[in-house]
């Protein structure tokens, strides 16, 4: 069986490369993406028995490329063909980090959400709606504290899930506009989940 594709994508400190490590362990590959001079890690992972090559991605803030960075996560996004992105966002920024998962989605990408540092965002009086949040955006969303290997596992199953073929919610995301960059056209669909970063129905839960 041929190795799956995985993707991690996000911001700039937003526990990319924690989840990166976690995945592939100590040995990875490093270089410069061709003609930049921008770094892209390439590593190996072995997921519940599924052989994955996994790239971390630079950091970026849109699709709609400013930086280098940014050019080259979009390059890497219309050059290879991924069965699996995984799009890590800081909890304690969910709502300003959103718009770049809606262009993400919009782009027709495989997408997970994994919503970090929730251990951090609760310090702070956070509640996040994980699964209020999934439902909404229709596509798999995981809580995690990975800087404690906190969430890890359970994000590991619904990547399994995902590249497995198990049926998952399709996006609603898909009929939205994400033309914003940092979500200044995106503020319809924003509104919409705008409950969920700091919602007291609903406690985030770290599960694995």
């Amino acid at each position: 069986m041929s190795r799956k594709r995985l993707a991690i994508v996000g911001m700039p400190n937003v526990g990319k490369s924690v989840l990166f490590n976690a995945l592939t362990g100590t040995y990875a590959t490093v270089s410069n993406y061709p003609g930049t001079t921008v770094e892209v890690t390439w590593g190996h992972a072995n997921i519940h028995g599924i052989e994955f090559d996994v790239v971390d991605t630079p950091g970026a803030y849109s699709l709609l490329p400013l930086t280098e960075e940014e050019r080259v996560t979009l390059s890497l996004f219309l050059s290879e063909d991924f069965d699996v992105v995984i799009h890590v966002v800081d909890a304690r920024c969910l709502k300003r980090m959103l718009a770049f998962t809606l262009q993400l989605l919009e782009a027709g990408l495989p997408l997970i959400l994994d919503v970090n540092i929730l251990d951090e965002a609760a310090r702070i009086g956070m509640s996040i709606d994980i699964p209020g949040l999934e439902r909404e955006l229709g596509i798999p969303v995981v809580g995690t504290a990975l800087a404690r290997g906190r969430g890890l596992n359970a994000l590991k199953d619904r990547v399994v899930q995902y590249v497995s073929g198990i049926p998952v919610l399709q996006p609603k995301s898909r009929q939205r506009s994400t033309r914003g960059r940092g979500g200044e056209n995106s503020s319809s669909a924003q509104r919409e989940i705008s409950a969920f970063p700091q919602s007291n129905s609903s406690s985030s839960t770290i599960r694995g």
